[in-house]
C-alpha cells in the first residue's frame, strides 16, 4: 500500500506498477470494455482476431508507459488517427473512462492516481470523440 508521501515522489509509472501492472491493466481494461454493453461490439471482434488483440493491448500497453513516465516507447498511431472515423460518441468516450478508472480502482490504484488517469482521459477526448 503507498502512503501519501510515496505517492507524492513517485511517478505515475512507478504508481500504475511499471510495465508489469500497467500490463495487468491493459489487460482488465480490455475485459471490461468487452463487456460493457455501451462499447462491447467495439471490442468483442477482437476475441476473434488473437493477433490483433495482442497488438492492440501491445499498444495501449506502450501508449501508457511512455504517457506515465516509463522507458517505453510508443510506436502506434496518434489518439485522433487511430480513433478517426470511428464516431465514438461522447456515451461511448465514458463507458471506456468508467472502465478505466473501475479498473484502477479494483488495482488497488489510490484515488489521486486515479484522477491524474482521469485528467489525461479528458485531455485527450478531442482526439477520440466524433472523429
Amino acid at each position: 500500500m503507498q502512503t501519501a508521501s510515496s505517492i507524492d515522489t513517485a511517478s505515475l509509472y512507478e504508481r500504475l506498477g511499471r510495465a508489469e501492472g500497467i500490463a495487468a491493466l491493459v489487460d482488465d481494461i480490455v475485459e471490461a470494455h468487452m463487456s460493457n454493453p455501451v462499447i462491447r461490439a467495439r471490442y468483442l471482434p477482437l476475441k476473434d482476431t488473437p493477433e490483433h488483440l495482442a497488438e492492440v493491448k501491445a499498444h495501449l500497453c506502450q501508449f501508457l508507459g511512455a504517457g506515465s513516465g516509463g522507458p517505453e516507447r510508443y510506436a502506434g498511431r496518434s489518439m485522433s488517427e487511430a480513433h478517426r472515423g470511428m464516431n465514438v460518441s461522447e456515451a461511448e468516450f465514458m463507458a471506456a473512462l468508467d472502465d478505466i478508472l473501475e479498473t484502477l480502482d479494483r488495482h488497488g490504484i489510490d484515488g489521486q492516481t486515479r484522477k491524474e488517469i482521469l485528467a489525461i482521459g479528458y485531455a485527450l477526448k478531442s482526439e477520440i470523440v466524433g472523429l
